[in-house]
């Protein structure tokens, strides 16, 4: 038997090949892993993602970047921000953060058809907007797992894609905080992403965001910024 595809499926295949024969744009073209390199900024990121036990939010981390006003971009996932609707208020309060998404449930994006993806990556966007009132323009794949299909739904859907080009490791509870630190200074520089943990799993999180911003990153003459800010930053004027 001939098998038929459903409408909803074939308009938005047609809406995809259509998109890939336009003009790339710049802005949305590629996946971005850091910003430029004549820019004394780096970028510290928190992902957001759901738990099965424990708060789910690292307060001691949050007070820490509250208190000193350290700029930082979030990444939170639609799961995770039904059950924090007060963190989610607050968070887009403070104008020194930035808020981002990272998938509905967390799902592994290279395993699902574009319509399933489409449907993972717009689900916080979509909650961000009819919530709270949120436009979010940046998007995280949970894991940072992604194949072609990936970055195509989310130059369709105007989203910009970042990722990292640091990986702290702070969920691992094998390492301490000196080996994360260590490892971050061994590979920080201008323009440089950093990905790490807000939601209780980087049990050092707060310890290596301290020693950092007070320490490592002042004493190569770089300042913590939000993702915006870092793709923003032609100058090395602070």
């Amino acid at each position: 038997m001939r098998r038929l595809v459903p409408t909803r499926a074939l308009l938005f295949l047609i809406s995809l090949i259509a998109f890939e024969l336009m003009p790339s744009s710049p802005t949305f073209a590629q996946v971005i892993t850091s910003g430029p390199p004549s820019c004394p900024g780096v970028a510290l990121t928190f992902d957001l993602c759901p738990v099965r036990t424990g708060s789910g939010y690292d307060q001691p981390l949050m007070d820490y970047l509250i208190t000193h006003r350290i700029p930082a971009t979030f990444f939170m996932s639609g799961k995770w921000m039904a059950k924090h609707d007060v963190e989610v208020e607050h968070l887009l309060g403070l104008d020194f953060f930035e808020v981002g998404t990272h998938g509905e449930v967390h799902a592994h994006l290279p395993m699902h058809d574009a319509d399933e993806q489409r449907t993972e990556i717009l689900g916080p966007v979509k909650m961000l907007q009819a919530h709270y009132g949120h436009k979010a323009s940046l998007f995280r794949p949970p894991y940072g797992e992604y194949n072609d299909l990936t970055v195509a739904v989310v130059k369709l859907l105007g989203l910009q894609f970042i990722q990292w080009n640091i990986e702290s490791g702070d969920p691992d509870p094998t390492l301490s905080a000196g080996k994360i630190l260590l490892r971050i200074a061994k590979r920080v520089k201008p323009g440089s992403i950093i990905v790490l943990h807000a939601n209780g799993k980087g049990k050092q999180t707060r310890q290596v965001v301290e020693h950092l911003t007070r320490e490592i990153l002042p004493a190569k003459n770089l300042r913590p910024v939000t993702v915006s800010e870092l793709l923003d930053c032609t100058s090395r004027t602070p």
